[in-house]
């Protein structure tokens, strides 16, 4: 059950022992060597000219330590603060990761896991808890969501959220912690919120007002343990916190379990006597839990008084663009996962390495109840998703009975490590690395892990094939070329001694081992030595993140020749993917956007003189999207041109305005 101040004092004024009266504070403190301080800088809570050694934070402004760092990467923040000097994009949320590659190990005493802040719609927010009853438990199935005006003190400004280990290692003396923080529109009055952490993939589409992707036991994962109360399956969990005006007064940690599953005792934690059951499912609930010590796990405060509110300022919901947070505006907590049993080697029993969850979604509601009405939400975003390996050999095919090929991964993690494996075929020099030469037909395995002396994470196989009745024709050379413009490859190639060569086949694959036929082409007869060629392949709605294309040359000899494998990235979005609704439009426009992978998106408009009238950044996820451009009513009648910008692509829409 959830620790409450009035409960405590009884035993502070008898001065008995109890640990659990020193997880609530209102003063500065450092845990897992980061300031819970209700302040975003790490200089000791509000003091700026003193900056404490070791004591990380979510920005860095004042003084300077060679042991302390910040974890938002802050890029652009100049930039967006200039477009709100101009009232640009005061609507707009946005998000910014850890200025680290995921599992950093930083200044050799540190793991940085992952971090994220989220700038929040307010006011009239776009993701808000609105049409029926909505509360914690309920499967996101059913959960009424959409347009809705949010009172202060559930409107969410910002939200912060850190994993990290205190030190260098997965070992459990290495404590495991989550810290959170929430800027909120009121600065009085108590203020309830949920950060909630789930297994699954679970994405919430504005275009729709829905949520998908969520878990099959009643909406959530649940979490799965062996006779002996180890755990099998972990599943979701929440952090349910209240703040009152002016410190923490609990925070309970719940996890998503089936009814029965309380008969168990966990090893790793022990259950209260709180279980809400699911509504559409009454075999699952929310069960809370608590350590098997008296060890406090989690510590928390507000800002007392006026404190920075980082490079990015805060915008309040008159759109108002200020410095600082106002006193008690900014609340802060930590958890220990470690003292809590979550672990992942507590956790497993086998495992020390990763973080057990994928996914956040925080949630204000409306009074201290676990069961009470939700009210503003951000998110889900990822917590941590490295890619998984993608490998690729530049030469898939040995042509008579020896060749040379290339084995790379195409999508190498910065703190992920790579190791090859074959059975059957030959690695020259190092297996380690993200790519090998081998010299023998083979199945070749890489495994990628995300730290070393962690298990696999993800493995990728490449096989070599030997063509024993083919042959490479020494003296002619093949070279192949292309790129990716608006869903169209166009491929270019080169050959020497042109005469030779009886038909060009191209070929085309989405996991570069299998190829199917795309174009076949005659030489060019006329030129006896060097020729090129070019074509064009339209990839519109390919589903993949690569598309890898060769050539097969058949000679008039009747020998094969093979190219090297040319791999392109596909572009994601084209203009047949985007669409305008309404257009025209009055006040807010909403745009549609169907991706095939994950990509940052910028979005600017522009009216007839070329002025930039708006700027938007977003994220958008693999599938379908839609970002929400509002307060136009004040914008003067007329044709605009919506440019979005991915990447190195652009496409252009037009939007009309009316009155």
């Amino acid at each position: 059950m959830p620790i409450r101040i009035h409960e405590i004092l009884p035993m502070l004024l008898l001065a008995t022992t109890s640990l659990w009266v020193n997880a609530q504070i209102s003063a500065p403190v450092i845990r897992g060597k980061f300031g819970v301080d209700a302040d975003v800088q790490n200089n000791w809570f509000n003091n700026a000219g003193y900056t404490l050694a070791g004591n990380d934070d979510w920005f860095f402004r004042n003084g300077t330590t060679a042991t302390s760092t910040f974890v938002i990467d802050t890029a652009g923040a100049a930039a967006i603060l200039a477009q709100y000097g101009m009232g640009i994009g005061l609507t707009t949320p946005f998000f910014r990761k850890m200025r680290y590659p995921s599992f950093s190990l930083v200044d050799g005493s540190k793991t940085m896991i992952d971090a994220i802040f989220v700038r929040d719609y307010h006011g009239a927010d776009t993701t808000a808890f609105s049409l029926g009853s909505n509360k914690n438990g309920m499967s996101p199935a059913e959960w009424g969501c959409g347009y809705q005006p949010v009172p202060n003190k559930n409107d969410i400004l910002d939200a912060y959220v850190h994993i990290r280990r205190e030190g260098p290692t997965a070992s459990l003396a290495d404590t495991l912690w989550m810290f959170g923080g929430l800027a909120l529109e009121a600065t009085n009055g108590n203020r309830y919120f949920d950060f909630e952490l789930y297994q699954s993939d679970i994405l919430y589409t504005r275009s729709t007002n829905s949520f998908t992707g969520y878990g099959p036991d009643g909406g959530h994962t649940s979490w799965k343990f062996d006779a002996a109360g180890k755990v099998t399956q972990v599943g979701d969990i929440i952090f349910s916190a209240d703040y009152g005006s002016s410190e923490l007064s609990s925070i309970e940690a719940r996890i998503w379990v089936e009814a029965a599953a309380r008969s168990i005792t966990p090893a790793a934690f022990n259950w209260t006597a709180d279980f809400e059951p699911s509504s559409s499912n009454p075999a699952f609930g929310y069960a809370a839990i608590r350590p098997k010590t008296a060890v406090p796990f989690y510590f928390g405060t507000t800002n007392s008084t006026e404190s920075w509110a980082g490079p990015f300022a805060i915008v309040r919901a008159n759109n108002s663009v200020q410095s600082n947070y106002e006193r008690n505006q900014f609340m802060e907590f930590g958890v220990n996962l470690t003292v809590l049993g979550l672990n992942p080697q507590s956790l497993m029993g086998v495992t020390d390495c990763g973080f057990p969850f994928s996914k956040l979604l925080v949630k204000t509601r409306s009074s201290t109840s676990f069961s009470a009405e939700l009210k503003d939400f951000i998110g889900p975003y990822d917590l941590f998703l490295p890619p998984r390996a993608l490998a690729v050999p530049d030469i898939p095919l040995f042509c008579g009975a020896t060749g040379i090929s290339q084995l790379a991964v195409t999508n190498p993690y910065a703190t992920s490590s790579y190791t090859w494996t074959t059975d059957t075929g030959h690695i020259v020099g190092s297996s380690t690395g993200t790519s090998i030469t081998v010299d023998e037909p083979g199945t070749y395995v890489v495994t990628q892990t995300l730290e070393n002396g962690c298990p696999a994470y993800a493995t990728d196989t490449i096989v070599i094939l030997l063509d024993p009745a083919c042959a490479v024709l020494t003296s002619n050379d093949v070279i192949l070329t292309g790129a990716l413009k608006n869903s169209m490859a166009q491929l270019n190639w080169s050959v020497q001694h042109n005469r030779e060569i009886r038909l060009f086949t191209l070929e085309k694959s989405t996991d570069g081992i299998h190829f199917t036929l795309v174009a076949t082409a005659n030489p060019l007869q006329l030129q006896a030595t060097y020729a090129t060629y070019k074509t064009i392949d339209n990839v519109h709605g390919l589903n993949h993140p690569y598309v890898y294309y060769r050539l097969k040359l058949s000679l008039k000899n009747g020998m094969v020749v093979y190219s090297k494998v040319l791999p392109l990235a596909v572009t994601p979005i084209s203009n047949d993917n985007i669409s305008l609704q309404p257009n025209p439009v009055r006040d807010h426009l909403q745009i549609n956007i169907y991706s095939t992978a994950d990509r940052d998106v910028q979005v600017l408009i522009y009216n007839t003189t070329g002025q930039l009238m708006r700027t938007m950044n977003s994220r958008v996820k693999k599938g379908y999207a839609a970002l929400t451009v509002s307060d136009l009513c004040d914008w003067p009648k007329g044709v605009y041109a919506i440019k979005l910008v991915s990447g190195k692509d652009s496409f252009v829409n037009r939007m009309i305005l009316v009155k």
